[in-house]
C-alpha cells in the first residue's frame, strides 16, 4: 500500500461517459495528472475533448486499455455502468494491474464491499460517490466498505478536499449510501401520490420546488426537525407516517411505465411529456441553477 504521507499525483478515470469525462476535467483542473480510460474509441475521443475543455492547461491523456491506464496511478476511480458483475470484474482486473493504488467506485447505490469481493487486498477499496455534474455538485460520499482501512478512508477524504470537493464520511456500507436513500425515499412517496390519484405529476414537482425545495438548500431535514421542535416532529410522524408509502419494492406504476417504453426524457414520455430538445434544456437549466446557488453561498 502507498505510504499515507505520499501525495496522490496520478489518477486514472475508468469510463469516458458523461460522468467520467467531467471527473477527468475536475481532477486535471486541480493539478493532477489524469489518464482517461475508455475502450470505445469514439467515446474516448469525445471524452478527452470535453475534459480538456474543462482543464485546458491540465495533464490529460487517454488510453483504451486498463493495463496502460491504471498501472502507474496512485488512485483509480471507476465511472462505468451500474452493473454489479461488470464492476466486480473491473475491480479484480484493476487490482491485478496495480497492487498499490487506492481503488474507488463511483457507484451511486451498489455496496462497495460486494463490488470489491474479488480484490485480495480490500483495505484499499473505497466508495467515492460523486453527484452529477461532479464538477458542480460539491458533495462526494466517501464510503467505507467492510475491509476498507482507516488509511484509505483518510487519504481518499483528503484527496477529495484537495481537488475542491466537500467530502463526507459514510461509515456503514448500505445500498444507496446517504444521499440516494434520502432522495429515493422522497421519490417513492412522490410516485405513490401520482399512482394513487392524489394529484398529477406536475403538482408533485410544483409543490416540492415551492415548499421544501426552497428550504433544503439552507436547512437540512435534521436541523429543520430541531428547528420546529421534536415534539411537533413526533406528532406529525404519528399522524402521517402510518399512511405514507412503505412499499419495499419498486412501484407497479413505475414498472408499467418502463415496460411500456415510457422512460422519461430519453424516450419523450414518462410521468411527463418531453418534446425534442427539452432534455438538453432541462440540463442547462439545472446547471445554471446549481451554479447560481453556489455563487450565492460564496457572495
Amino acid at each position: 500500500m502507498l505510504s499515507p504521507d505520499n501525495p496522490i499525483r496520478t489518477v486514472a478515470i475508468i469510463g469516458a461517459g458523461l460522468m467520467g469525462r467531467r471527473l477527468a476535467g475536475l481532477v486535471a483542473r486541480a493539478g493532477r495528472s489524469v489518464t482517461l480510460v475508455e475502450p470505445v474509441e469514439s467515446v474516448l475521443e469525445s471524452g478527452l475533448a470535453a475534459a480538456r475543455d474543462m482543464a485546458p492547461n491540465g495533464s490529460i491523456s487517454g488510453s483504451d486499455a486498463i493495463v496502460q491506464g491504471v498501472a502507474h496511478a496512485d488512485l483509480v476511480i471507476e465511472a462505468i455502468i451500474e452493473d454489479l458483475s461488470v464492476k466486480q470484474a473491473l475491480f479484480a482486473e484493476m487490482a491485478s494491474v496495480n497492487a498499490e493504488a487506492i481503488l474507488c467506485s463511483n457507484s451511486s447505490v451498489l455496496p462497495i464491499t460486494v463490488i470489491a469481493e474479488g480484490v485480495d487486498d480490500g483495505t484499499r477499496c473505497v466508495g467515492t460517490h460523486f453527484w452529477n455534474p461532479p464538477d458542480l455538485i460539491p458533495i462526494v460520499e466517501v464510503i467505507r466498505g467492510e475491509r476498507t482501512s482507516d488509511t484509505t478512508m483518510a487519504r481518499t477524504y483528503d484527496f477529495m478536499s484537495s481537488i475542491g470537493k466537500l467530502p463526507v464520511r459514510v461509515e456503514k456500507d448500505v445500498p444507496g449510501f446517504v444521499g440516494n436513500r434520502l432522495q429515493h425515499a422522497l421519490w417513492r412517496e412522490a410516485i405513490d401520490l401520482v399512482a394513487s390519484g392524489v394529484c398529477d405529476a406536475e403538482t408533485v414537482d410544483l409543490v416540492v420546488k415551492n415548499t421544501i425545495g426552497l428550504r433544503l438548500g439552507e436547512m437540512g431535514p435534521i436541523e429543520n426537525a430541531d428547528y420546529v421542535g421534536l415534539d411537533l416532529t413526533l406528532a406529525i410522524h404519528e399522524a402521517v407516517l402510518p399512511d405514507i408509502c412503505a412499499e419495499r419494492h419498486a412501484s407497479p406504476y413505475l414498472r408499467d411505465l418502463v415496460a411500456n417504453g415510457e422512460l422519461g426524457a430519453k424516450s419523450g414520455h414518462g410521468f411527463l411529456i418531453w418534446p425534442d430538445g427539452s432534455r438538453e434544456q432541462a440540463a442547462a437549466r439545472l446547471s445554471a441553477h446549481v451554479q447560481k446557488q453556489l455563487a450565492d453561498q460564496t457572495s
